[in-house]
């Protein structure tokens, strides 16, 4: 479950609650007791890590070399043998 933060718009006081995505909002502050809380957008508190994920599947490697590329005909020099 996600851990939502809340703050009051009447009072200022902040408070996280641990709901469902499926919970309705929290609307009633328990500290002025008024129908003042609005739910806060904030960064997640977590890393994804284990195999298949971008941030350590791709950070520390080095991006591949191209292949040698083969010359063009006009690059090449002919070489005859008498």
């Amino acid at each position: 479950m996600p851990l939502y933060e809340y703050a009051c718009t009447l009072c200022n006081h902040t408070l996280e609650a641990l709901q469902k995505m499926s919970d309705t909002p929290l609307t009633h502050c328990p500290a002025c007791n008024k129908e003042g809380l609005q739910k806060l957008v904030s960064a997640a508190g977590f890393q994804l890590k284990g195999s298949g994920w971008y941030v350590t599947d791709f950070k520390n490697k080095e991006t591949p070399k191209k292949p040698d590329t083969p010359a063009t005909p006009a690059e090449k020099k002919e070489t005859t043998t008498s």
